[in-house]
């Protein structure tokens, strides 16, 4: 099979870039001709780069043609869009389509019911957007980098495209990462019948580690929607000293550091390596996740379990799906200091339990997330696409 991947990298790395080129590396893997066409956000480097790009958010005619060579190029028979904002843009879908080339869409966040792409506002998840023919609540709030103009742009596109029945005919197939995003997405008008559920995966199996390092570990991006103040006020509350060893980089990254330096337990490592996060994983006595927002997936998650390492972390959202409370790890009340770290209190005396957690994790890892479990549902999905575009 030909596939042509789609993907506009933003200017900080993330998890869904990690992502597409690991599914790109298994398809490939698989014998599969894969290529990526791809964007990047580091060409919206001016004021005048950032009007055009604003300018063609909706629809952009460069992308459409870039799109369209390519198709020519490579015949692919299936394009997988990972993440078309802004550069892509729509456009990439309505070139397919006339083309008669199915198209896979996968969700990665929230971002065709939410312009703020967490369903996240002011400390706490937020659902004033979701199913409206306008995204106006967003454009009132500036959910968009706190611009009015931002967000009425993500509205107007979201809102455009929504009216002429781009989401629900120029896509064949959306993947959602977990039941809890697919149900969202529903609300928001994303048709179920192309809606379909594929988790994200760890393609290289890291082994399971020893988890004898005596230390809590947090991997993510320092912000609000993660927990952090959450994780740091739990620390200042802990009965015994714990090792906190925290990894990632955010605008929180000041305050995390301000409190490491009261705090001898917390070490800031900052950006690492993705081999050297898997090391820690290795060592650590548990992942802790106090994510407050709507996560898509969490797939820190999963890197944790594939390590068999548990994971405590917020009951919202998704989560629960991915953590088995008491099995594969501990869950708590996102938001309240008080009961995370009695959670890890709690972890740190019964270690017992946690050798036992650990057998369940690396389990859950094995049984769901590895690159062979993922690709027979990528390639079912590819197939119904395939159909539905015949």
């Amino acid at each position: 099979m030909r596939i042509l991947l789609l993907h506009n990298y933003y200017q900080q790395a993330g998890g869904e870039d990690v992502v597409v080129e690991q599914e790109k590396a298994l398809l490939q893997s698989k014998g599969h001709d894969v290529q990526l066409l791809s964007a990047h956000n580091d060409s919206i480097a001016n004021l005048r780069a950032r009007i055009k790009a604003a300018v063609a958010i909706s629809y952009s005619r460069q992308s459409r043609t870039l799109v369209s060579d390519k198709l020519q190029a490579f015949r692919p028979d299936v394009v997988h869009v990972h993440n078309f904002f802004p550069l892509l843009s729509p456009s990439v879908y309505y070139v397919c389509s006339e083309s008669r080339v199915p198209v896979v869409q996968t969700l990665h966040n929230f971002r065709l019911i939410c312009p703020s792409t967490l369903l996240y506002r002011a400390g706490r998840p937020c659902e004033s957007c979701v199913g409206k023919k306008f995204a106006w609540p967003a454009v009132v709030h500036r959910c968009y980098r706190g611009s009015y103009v931002g967000s009425a742009s993500l509205a107007a596109m979201l809102s455009s495209h929504k009216a002429a029945g781009t989401w629900s005919t120029k896509v064949n197939a959306y993947i959602a990462l977990t039941t809890f995003a697919r149900e969202k997405l529903i609300e928001g008008g994303i048709p179920p019948d192309r809606l379909h559920v594929k988790p994200n995966f760890v393609l290289a199996d890291p082994g399971c580690g020893t988890h004898e390092g005596g230390f809590a570990l947090f991997v993510g991006r320092l912000s609000p929607e993660k927990g952090v103040r959450t994780l740091l006020s739990a620390w200042s509350r802990l009965q015994q000293p714990i090792k906190l060893k925290i990894v990632g980089d955010g605008p929180l990254r000041s305050d995390v550091e301000s409190t490491a330096a009261a705090n001898s337990m917390i070490e800031v490592l900052g950006s690492r390596s993705a081999e050297y996060v898997k090391e820690l994983m290795k060592s650590a006595t548990f992942l802790v996740f106090p994510s407050e927002c709507f996560e898509a997936f969490g797939r820190v998650i999963v890197e944790a379990f594939a390590t068999g390492l548990p994971v405590i972390a917020g009951r919202i959202g998704s989560v629960p799906e991915l953590i088995a409370d008491g099995r594969t790890g501990f869950l708590f009340e996102p938001g309240k200091p008080d009961e995370l770290a009695r959670c890890v209190m709690h972890a740190f005396k019964s270690l017992c339990t946690l050798k036992t957690m650990s057998t369940f994790a690396r389990e859950e890892y094995r049984e769901k997330y590895t690159g062979d479990k993922n690709y027979q549902q990528l390639m079912h999905i590819y197939d119904l696409a395939r159909a539905t575009a015949s």
